[in-house]
């Protein structure tokens, strides 16, 4: 028996209910969208960059460094747990800093989105 109750489908719009985040009609296209995006749209080099064992020891260092809290957070006065970490300049900008420590933060999931939409704004428009 599953205890998880009913909630609506993540799609928005669809009525459909589901213990999981998609209904089923749903999570196949979520998967179609996934594919399509791996295969036309993902940049090749970074995803085996961030594959990479030097990238992985180089994350998990700047976990440590940043005692695990998001950096943008704390310039705010708030304490909170950051788990992606960030390129400052972005690798599109400049690929020769991917592993620069002065170039990496840890930052939450908020902060990284809207980091990711300055960066876009910023770097996509030279």
């Amino acid at each position: 028996m599953n205890s998880k109750p009913l909630r609506p489908c993540n799609k928005p719009g669809c009525p459909n209910l589901t213990r999981n985040g998609y209904c089923e009609q749903h999570k196949t296209a979520k998967a179609e969208n996934n594919r399509y995006y791996d295969k036309y749209s993902r940049n090749k080099k970074h995803d085996r960059f961030y594959h990479s064992s030097s990238w992985i020891k180089c994350r998990d260092y700047i976990k440590i460094r940043d005692n695990g809290l998001c950096q943008h957070c704390l310039n705010e006065k708030r304490i909170t747990v950051g788990f992606l970490v960030d390129h400052i300049v972005p690798l599109t900008a400049d690929w020769t800093k991917r592993l620069d420590e002065n170039n990496l933060q840890l930052l939450c999931q908020s902060c990284h989105n809207r980091k990711t939409t300055e960066d876009i704004q910023k770097y996509e428009k030279k």
